[in-house]
């Protein structure tokens, strides 16, 4: 299945507080918030407004019923599955049927209990891999995951194979455990080909590589597809 994601021209988002600063920004919310809306404000698209909620609160009643007074095309929901789980359940029990977007910290199947399955239709997140997308190395570690752990692995323990893999790469082509050469080796690295896909290190020392663009229907993924991100 492939599906074109069209940019929505009114959004509303939300971003989460910490407790724990004294309800400073949490930085996973921030970050991803300002890259989205920069990107998505450069396309066209309106923030029609702005919520936030405190990171582990569990009752989203008022603030779902807080969204029914603006019109909006598309939620973005930056946040991790805690939370984002619970919210989406309420959105949706408000009637709120608009699009849900999020990112990397729904890709678990604790969203999806909380949120319950009834509640995921028509709703995407980009993450980091997904075991639809084959390779020799991801279909050679699912089977192997799997056999170990009696289910298929997520995302996150896709990243650590490959963050451990990445290790052990920069450490061979340096020649030594010495931290300075080893690092120096890992910035260096073109076309390292892991479990998540093949990615280069660039000046800022962040991988460049494809995400993955996910969406969900009754609490199964039904696409999974890379996007090149410019």
């Amino acid at each position: 299945m492939s599906v074109n994601y069209i940019v929505p021209k009114r959004l509303l988002w939300f971003f989460t507080f910490t407790q724990l600063y004294g309800l400073y920004p949490l930085d996973y919310s921030l970050g991803l918030a300002d890259a989205f809306v920069e990107a998505y404000e450069a396309k066209g698209g309106t923030v029609v407004a702005t919520e936030a909620y405190t990171s582990g609160d569990t009752d989203f009643s008022s603030l779902s019923t807080a969204v029914l007074g603006h019109e909006f095309d598309a939620i973005y929901v930056p946040g991790y599955y805690t939370e984002t789980g619970l919210l989406v359940k309420a959105l949706r029990e408000v009637g709120v049927t608009a699009p849900v977007v999020g990112a990397d910290g729904f890709a678990s199947d604790t969203f999806v209990e909380l949120a319950g399955p009834e509640n995921t239709n028509d709703v995407h997140y980009t993450t980091h891999y997904d075991t639809s997308l084959e390779n020799e190395k991801s279909n050679n570690f699912v089977a192997d995951y799997e056999e170990k752990f009696g289910k298929a692995p997520d995302t996150f323990a896709a990243l650590g194979y490959d963050a451990i893999a990445f290790l052990v790469d920069g450490i061979e082509r340096a020649g030594s455990t010495e931290a300075d050469a080893v690092n120096q080796a890992l910035a260096e690295t073109v076309d390292f080909e892991g479990v998540t896909g093949t990615f280069s290190i660039n000046e800022e020392h962040n991988p460049v590589k494809p995400a993955v663009m996910v969406t969900l229907e009754n609490g199964e993924i039904v696409n999974a597809q890379e996007v090149n991100v410019e």
